[in-house]
């Protein structure tokens, strides 16, 4: 009997230390490319439901914003994913930064222009001026002016206040589906958005990168963590309500009316179910998309063609998730 008694103290002192690390959760940073905010969904509301739990992690979200250099803090190691875009993370593969895509929240990039509303479509702006910031130049802008044939003259500084707009009638500015759309709807200027994405601008909106070496070494950490946020992605979409209230309190400017907007826009353009989507799976992405958006780059002049663009990303955590709208 003793000896019975001598061998269960041991073996419950022995589950007992091994129980704390088999459980132990693993840690994860996320940052974001910007303040908190309804495109940011997904990841507050795998944070918000337990999905992160559920796949026994323990997530925190960083918030990025315009003073934020995302890719060196991923680089540095500082944070495990990052909220990017395809054109930065293949200009990162060109600076010698192995940086990896491994989902994207959006299966189209949220960036268009603005434009009063007698302007039908993105090929009529002719003769008007064209306000860009000092990022468009590096993407969107050499891809807008290459398709359509504008000028260079066209443009001015877009210092993100929509007034040179409102003021000009005669010109169009660079704009994020639910930002410039809504303060120029409440300055009570009718004004028509028109999405890149719906002229063939390419890449995804929204994506999770992290380093190859953590793609690598915690291949199951990135397959947990893409499989929560995607989970999470669709969760918001059918109830955004616990991801909200975590956006608003990480940034109190964020107002439920925007954030109403936003989703409502989202829904409307089916940003995150429509495409590949549809039929593959939220967060899919495709070689055939990839393909595409570094011929485009190469073609504009923002990208060297010996780049190695295949190592950009990844669809090995996102092909057979199968997470349906």
């Amino acid at each position: 009997m003793k000896k019975l008694l001598k061998t269960l103290r041991t073996t419950l002192l022995l589950a007992a230390a091994v129980a704390p690390a088999a459980y132990a959760q693993d840690k994860v940073t996320m940052l974001t490319s910007w303040y908190a905010q309804a495109e940011h969904g997904g990841f507050y509301q795998a944070l918000a439901t337990g999905i992160y739990k559920k796949y026994n992690l323990d997530v925190t979200i960083k918030m990025g914003g315009p003073q934020v250099n995302g890719m060196q803090i991923l680089a540095a190691g500082q944070t495990d994913f990052l909220m990017s875009y395809d054109f930065s993370v293949l200009k990162a593969i060109e600076a010698g930064i192995p940086a990896v895509t491994v989902g994207t929240s959006f299966q189209y990039d949220l960036q268009g222009l603005l434009t009063h509303e007698d302007v039908p479509n993105l090929g009529s702006l002719k003769g008007k001026t064209i306000f860009v910031a000092t990022a468009g130049r590096s993407n969107w802008w050499p891809w807008l002016k290459g398709k359509y044939g504008y000028a260079e003259e066209q443009t001015k500084p877009y210092t993100f206040n929509p007034q040179p707009f409102v003021a000009d009638k005669n010109s169009a500015m660079q704009a994020y589906m639910s930002s410039e759309p809504f303060a120029v709807q409440n300055l009570g200027v009718k004004a028509r958005f028109h999405l890149f994405a719906h002229d063939g601008y390419p890449p995804y909106g929204t994506t999770i990168v992290a380093m190859k070496k953590t793609v690598d070494e915690r291949a199951d950490v990135v397959q947990r963590f893409v499989r929560a946020s995607i989970e999470g992605w669709k969760s918001y979409m059918a109830n955004p309500g616990p991801a909200n209230e975590l956006i608003k309190k990480d940034n109190p400017n964020m107002k439920d009316e925007q954030i109403a907007y936003a989703i409502a826009k989202l829904k409307e353009n089916k940003l995150v179910d429509g495409g590949d989507a549809a039929k593959l799976g939220i967060g899919v992405m495709t070689d055939e998309r990839w393909k595409t958006t570094y011929e485009t780059m190469v073609r504009l002049g923002l990208l060297k063609a010996e780049v190695d663009w295949k190592s950009a990303y990844t669809t090995r955590f996102v092909k057979d998730l199968k997470v349906m709208p």
